[in-house]
């Protein structure tokens, strides 16, 4: 089986909105999240999806589900205190509905602009390697500061690359490093990329698009509002 992890419990704090989290917000009369679920929801070979929101969003998520038929969607649970927990819940809800043995795609709700063929080439890297860990070539000079702004080093950009999602794994994996994580005192990791490298599982990538942006502040709205519009339009004249 294949199965998507989507979280989407952030509150937006960076994207200035008053009224709606981040992923509620709404383009053309649908929400941020939709669009994302939609991917997952139309991938042939995606068998379910267990979304992550934040807790008094629930049945809004529901609602959302039914409006937009995103028949895909195997339940809808709260998140927890922190992203790691968050995702945690996802992933053990998972388990309770599908094998262990399931390939996880872990995924941010307001990434809206992944791709079929992203999705595809996770699912082909982790039947062949274990993991895939979705990335973005740096295109711009990497340099590393320290102190007094002072820049200490300027960075090879061609060997560096920007991690994004979805990041995945077999569950019984991610899951371990999870417990592992839980038993160590609740030790905290950027993401789950990082989790995984630090309980020793060699890391995968697969090269994603350049527009799979997360969608953080008023500007990154903005663009992905201008990637819809412009891929809409050329479906109309071509």
């Amino acid at each position: 089986m294949n199965i998507a992890v989507i979280f989407a419990g952030g509150t937006g704090q960076r994207m200035n909105t008053k009224t709606k989290p981040k992923q509620f917000l709404e383009l053309h009369g649908k929400p941020i999240l939709v669009y994302t679920i939609e991917h997952f929801q139309y991938h042939k070979d995606i068998d379910g999806i267990v979304l992550v929101s934040l807790s008094g969003w629930l049945d809004y998520c529901h609602e959302l589900i039914d409006k937009f038929r995103l028949t895909k969607v195997k339940a809808v649970i709260a998140g927890g205190e922190t992203g790691q927990e968050s995702i945690y819940n996802g992933l053990s809800k998972a388990k309770e509905i599908f094998s262990e043995d399931s390939i996880v795609l872990i995924h941010d709700g307001v990434r809206p602009l992944i791709d079929e063929k992203n999705i595809t080439d996770c699912l082909e890297t982790v039947k062949k390697k274990g993991c895939a860990i979705t990335v973005f070539n740096a295109i711009e000079t990497i340099t590393i500061k320290g102190d007094d702004n002072c820049i200490e080093k300027m960075v090879d950009r061609s060997a560096c690359c920007l991690a994004r999602a979805p990041q995945c794994f077999y569950l019984k994996d991610i899951l371990d490093a999870h417990n592992k994580a839980i038993s160590d005192g609740e030790k905290q990791f950027i993401d789950s990329a990082s989790m995984m490298q630090y309980y020793g599982h060699k890391l995968y990538t697969v090269e994603g698009v350049p527009e799979n942006i997360k969608i953080t502040t008023p500007s990154d709205f903005y663009i992905f509002r201008a990637i819809v519009d412009a891929r809409e339009n050329s479906q109309i004249f071509g």
